[in-house]
């Protein structure tokens, strides 16, 4: 699929007509898909339960840890792609009595660059707080600007460059490992994942799902909200096995 649509934007942008418009190649592709079926595996979402897990784990006085809290939470909190996350800086954040609004400027699905506001509520547990969770990597890193989450050395000392999207995957796998998960299928995609599926399961709406997630596709986020939802409202619970 990505290499026709390459090939019709390809003569589009020539002037000719796009050949993948052509009967014999919508025939084909039809019958590729009732072969190999069109189901699409992605990574599986952290819930709630396992997030919890994960940050208890972690040392409040050690440096990467407490980063490590802050990254997890904030990132399943605003349900934030891996881009988002680490492209975050200090100057995006704006804390008031609410919690914390995140101040993104540029997006997957926003390349001119409009931007958005994501808000993030308080916990009603101190531990797993996503406010508290940044506000206290804020006093560690103790900048006032620059990118919000940097690499650290294994001495513990903080640099000044920006974690990349790769490491907020290897952060998910390394604390879902520590907390006895099955750190092989779950990825930093499935921070994001994890909070649309765990909304879903606590009776969010689709639009307010949508609100955080910056979903403008309502088909995209469906999907979580039906695997959320397999549970609730489930006939077979309601039949007295």
């Amino acid at each position: 699929n990505r290499r026709l649509a390459a090939i019709s934007q390809v003569h589009q942008a020539a002037g000719f007509e796009a050949p993948t418009r052509h009967l014999a190649v919508r025939k084909l592709m039809a019958g590729i898909r009732r072969t190999q079926g069109t189901a699409q595996t992605g990574k599986r979402p952290v819930l709630t339960e396992d997030i919890r897990r994960m940050v208890l784990l972690l040392e409040a006085g050690r440096t990467q840890e407490v980063r490590d809290r802050a990254l997890i939470l904030l990132g399943f909190a605003g349900a934030f792609r891996r881009s988002e996350l680490v492209g975050l800086d200090i100057e995006d954040l704006e804390f008031n009595r609410e919690g914390l609004v995140a101040a993104i400027r540029r997006s997957k699905t926003d390349p001119e660059g409009q931007g958005r506001k994501v808000g993030i509520p308080r916990g009603g547990y101190p531990e797993t707080c996503p406010v508290r969770a940044v506000q206290a990597w804020l006093a560690v890193l103790g900048a006032d600007e620059g990118p919000l989450f940097r690499g650290i050395t294994r001495h513990g000392r903080i640099g000044g460059r920006r974690l990349t999207p790769q490491s907020v995957a290897l952060v998910v796998k390394r604390l879902a490992a520590r907390a006895g998960l099955e750190a092989a299928d779950l990825a930093g995609h499935s921070l994001r994942a994890g909070l649309a599926t765990s909304a879903a399961m606590a009776g969010a709406s689709e639009r307010a799902i949508m609100n955080q997630t910056g979903h403008r596709s309502a088909m995209m986020v469906r999907r979580y909200i039906r695997d959320g939802s397999l549970f609730r409202e489930n006939a077979a619970a309601q039949v007295g096995l």
